[in-house]
């Protein structure tokens, strides 16, 4: 996405303090999220195979919507029971904000440069809205519906301008796509490596048809391998450190196993891709495994 419609990076430079406010939350995050792996594994969606963050963000910004078009048919028809279904959708909204939150915050936890300050400004928008959506709330309690559909009305920009930053994010930045999907490997069977120069305990990185391949043996002595660029930001693998028949990048901790290219443990979601080994006179060559 050319620079100039990036949304997101223009609103972010105009907020050069985010740095230090970020500089300090993202440790406590780090921290916390580090003392507790089931939980971090949950938040990342580790366990659904995909993020869980993009998945929890339908839930209010579908109850904001549905509660602006109420509010709007109230205002037209008069109808009562038009405001009060707005006032439940408004509500569910608000309350399905903390789940998003959180697993966007678990996201954001490993974000560096302006990725982090465009996710730091998409934060702020989706507090900006949360905090007019409960005054809008205050207001309907209170009787005062013209103030509170004005105040959620300006909360449904705020979250909208929110969404497009997210998908900037995503499809625009590459945070938390597959760092692996474009890259293909051979079909064939491709010699790579003396078996002989392979040691028991190695990380060895190695080139496959213009792709990097982590090579390594397993505890039983067998040649397996992996792709190296790690799934989750594009570590390389091959500098991380090693677990038994499992492999932790070093950027962000995420866990392979080494013989199949499954997930472990997060924040990665996809599983590395998986190569096929073969010694023949004493030479190791590999092959792609599709799914």
């Amino acid at each position: 996405m050319p620079e100039r419609k990036m949304l997101g990076r223009q609103l972010a430079r105009r907020m050069p303090w985010l740095d230090q406010v970020e500089d300090k939350l993202q440790p406590l995050v780090r921290d916390a999220l580090s003392k507790a792996m089931p939980l971090r594994n949950f938040l990342d969606g580790t366990w659904l195979g995909a993020p869980l963050h993009p998945a929890l963000t339908h839930v209010p910004l579908g109850a904001f919507t549905t509660a602006l078009v109420l509010d709007a048919a109230e205002s037209v028809s008069g109808d009562w029971r038009c405001g009060a279904a707005a006032d439940r959708a408004l509500t569910v909204g608000v309350l399905s904000t903390l789940p998003a939150a959180t697993t966007g915050t678990a996201d954001w936890r490993d974000l560096l440069g302006e990725s982090r300050r465009v996710a730091g400004t998409h934060a702020l928008l989706n507090v900006a809205g949360l905090v007019l959506n409960v005054a809008s709330l205050v207001g309907r309690a209170q009787g005062n519906r013209r103030f509170a559909k004005l105040s959620s009305g300006a909360a449904f920009a705020a979250s909208a301008v929110a969404g497009h930053i997210g998908s900037e994010l995503s499809y625009g930045m590459g945070v938390r796509v597959n760092q692996e999907y474009a890259h293909k490997g051979p079909d064939e069977f491709t010699d790579v490596l003396s078996e002989a120069d392979l040691g028991s305990d190695e990380l060895r990185r190695v080139e496959v048809a213009g792709e990097a391949v982590l090579l390594a043996r397993s505890r039983a002595g067998t040649p397996v391998a992996i792709g190296a660029v790690c799934s989750h930001a594009g570590g390389p693998l091959d500098e991380g450190k090693r677990d038994g028949d499992r492999v932790i990048c070093p950027w962000h901790g995420s866990c392979f196993e080494m013989a199949t290219g499954e997930i472990v443990d997060g924040p990665a979601v996809f599983d590395q891709p998986q190569y096929e080994t073969r010694v023949q006179n004493g030479r190791i060559s590999l092959r792609r495994v599709h799914p």
